[in-house]
């Protein structure tokens, strides 16, 4: 490993990328420290201490790297523009005219991105006047009139903008999905308070959490990298005068083609209840004793929309059809399979079944050791940081950012680090 991490360094673009990425995510957690205007910060640390951040506001406060405790300019975090990427991809299933902008190519892709950003903008606003208003009635923001209020909803809301902003640059300019690396680096800037309540935990906790921990990366990692690969040969083409030789390859077909977006798309959702009953304080405490993360309704709806996300998401990476035209537009075909619709067919049929344990395994992973660590009576601060979406986040987004780097290091003729 310290031979691949040697050679990464010494490649220029490489090295660029990556002190790009880290200087980005530097600036984001320096945003995470800087307060709103005319936030008292001892209320507002006496709201969440006193059980206010032991809810579903606790687990926005976890995506947000803790700057939602503080009130700060980023408090709302990057889950409004993951809320309007997933409204946007289900109406690109029933709108036809989103639809359309998805098959113009780039131009399409320009333009819902677009919109996104608009949506992102109109969630942002909603968010923060909820919050603003909820931490009101909490004397957190003490003296506060119209316009400061006005304020502080723009400043939460440029936050988010800029977060946003800041994302899109490390996916073009760095390594990895720069959404998904903004919410790694938020749930490692809450890991040091899981540590330390782990610790300080009770001496059933201290031993059997590593256990739990440990399997899960473990589980993570073994199914991540698993793959179906399909065989695929190529019969002999004719370009003008020259004749291209066939060849045999194969197509690796991820058992959890979605990744982690599933993970971060159910926490999405299940954090619309929380920015709702924001606006009043009557609905922010049913919502905190009754759809707590550590009871069951919560952790059922979680794992029956991690499931339903999971396939959702797997037919938008993934479309049978489209792959049986590539593969007869360029003379591939399956062993004992005819080219077009049989080919088709028999990607959904290998899809479908590559993807339902694919969505247990999600759900299981998010949910599972969610009971194990309330029926053990970890901490808060521990359930939230080293949990089970916590952990499946943070492994697969790791994953994730080393395959990119693995494939720059294979493309300039090193030797990977994934084996």
């Amino acid at each position: 490993m310290l031979t691949w991490l040697t050679n990464a360094w010494r490649v220029p673009e490489l090295r660029r990328r990556v002190l790009f990425t880290a200087g980005v995510l530097a600036v984001y957690r320096l945003g995470s420290w800087v307060p709103a205007p005319g936030v008292d910060e001892k209320s507002l640390q006496a709201f969440f201490g006193g059980g206010g951040g032991n809810g579903v506001l606790g687990l926005l406060n976890l995506f947000s790297g803790s700057a939602l405790s503080r009130f700060s300019l980023f408090a709302l975090g990057i889950m409004p523009y993951v809320t309007a990427s997933i409204i946007f991809q289900v109406l690109a299933v029933v709108v036809p005219s989103i639809e359309r902008l998805q098959k113009e190519g780039e131009a399409g892709y320009a333009k819902i991105t677009q919109y996104t950003r608009y949506l992102t903008i109109a969630l942002a606003a909603a968010q923060a006047t909820g919050y603003a208003f909820l931490f009101k009635t909490q004397n957190a923001l003490p003296n506060t009139n119209s316009g400061r209020l006005l304020i502080i909803i723009l400043t939460l809301t440029g936050g988010t903008a800029l977060l946003m902003w800041m994302g899109e640059q490390i996916t073009k300019r760095g390594v990895g999905n720069g959404i998904s690396l903004l919410i790694f680096a938020s749930i490692l800037a809450y890991a040091p308070s899981g540590i330390s309540g782990w610790i300080n935990g009770s001496t059933t906790g201290r031993l059997f959490f590593p256990i739990i921990a440990l399997g899960i990366v473990v589980a993570v990692v073994f199914v991540m990298e698993g793959q179906r690969r399909i065989p695929i040969q190529y019969a002999r083409r004719q370009l003008g005068n020259r004749q291209t030789t066939g060849g045999a390859t194969y197509m690796p077909l991820s058992v959890v083609m979605a990744g982690v977006i599933p993970i971060i798309f159910a926490a999405a959702i299940l954090a619309l209840p929380q920015t709702i009953g924001s606006f009043k304080p009557a609905w922010n405490n049913w919502l905190t004793v009754n759809f707590s993360p550590t009871g069951w309704k919560y952790l059922l709806a979680e794992g029956i929309l991690i499931m339903m996300m999971t396939y959702f998401y797997t037919s938008v990476v993934f479309n049978p059809v489209e792959q049986a035209d590539n593969l007869r537009k360029y003379n591939g075909y399956i062993p004992g399979i005819r080219p077009g619709p049989p080919t088709a067919a028999y990607f959904d049929r290998v899809l479908n079944r590559l993807t339902f344990p694919g969505s247990l395994f999600l759900a299981a992973v998010a949910v599972m050791p969610s009971i194990l660590i309330a029926q053990f009576h970890f901490s808060q601060a521990t359930y939230r940081a080293l949990g089970g979406t916590s952990v499946l986040i943070v492994v697969g987004v790791a994953l994730q950012t080393m395959r990119q780097m693995e494939s720059q290091m294979v493309m300039r003729h090193y030797e990977g680090f994934l084996r």
